[in-house]
């Protein structure tokens, strides 16, 4: 994690950077501003991460293979026929979390007023689906279906791009953390296969965090 300390220099505000990612020199003068799509306010700890211990990253869910059915139980000549298919119902949406890409940076306000503290990304990475083991079917499938279940937008990945930045104040003698990434909707829901003669597997229930917005995750301690 960078660590960045300030000191005031007549009206400007200028960084050094002692260790980690360096981000660019945020003056008095200079408006707060943010090249993020997600809205960010500034907390008291660290962003919760996942607690499910099987969680699969899906980088990219565009190529992956679609599911196969397995073998169904035996039909009988006069049996009811369902076209077989892999089932995903969204069930309970949750919060949002933040999956970062690049380190963590932090600013230290040495001083005895208030300074901006000016974060800028210097790496490009791409997030996806975060996803429980279990699922049946296509990742993109189950994505549509929770922004048809609630009504959101959401994606399979997203880029979280080099050069976001974003200008906070930093109260005196406190320290402000700047950690750039992707925003992801937790859903839980069920999977299951459905058969050629009607019958059904086992549901299983599957915890998803799925890409809503590039943003950024602001605390101060």
């Amino acid at each position: 994690m960078g660590t960045i300390r300030s000191g005031v220099i007549g009206s400007a505000v200028v960084f050094s950077v002692i260790s980690g990612i360096s981000v660019g020199p945020a003056f008095a003068d200079t408006p707060t501003a943010t090249a993020s799509d997600q809205p960010v306010a500034i907390g008291t700890a660290p962003p919760t991460e996942p607690e499910e211990s099987d969680l699969i990253e899906v980088p990219d869910p565009e190529s992956e293979e679609t599911f196969k059915p397995e073998k169904p139980p035996i039909d009988t000549p006069n049996a009811d026929y369902c076209s077989p298919k892999n089932v995903y119902k969204a069930k309970t949406k949750g919060a949002r979390y933040h999956k970062g890409v690049g380190p963590t940076n932090s600013n230290y306000n040495g001083t005895s007023r208030t300074a901006k503290s000016t974060f800028t990304s210097e790496v490009t990475g791409e997030v996806g689906v975060a996803v429980t083991a279990g699922l049946s079917g296509s990742v993109s499938a189950m994505v549509a279906e929770i922004e048809a279940k609630y009504e959101v937008e959401l994606s399979v990945k997203i880029t979280a791009k080099l050069g976001n930045s974003m200008a906070v104040s930093t109260p005196p003698k406190k320290t402000t953390h700047g950690r750039y990434g992707v925003y992801r909707l937790k859903n839980t829901g069920v999977s299951y296969k459905l058969y050629s003669n009607c019958k059904t597997s086992d549901s299983k229930t599957i915890t998803s965090y799925t890409p809503m917005a590039v943003g950024w995750s602001l605390w101060e301690s």
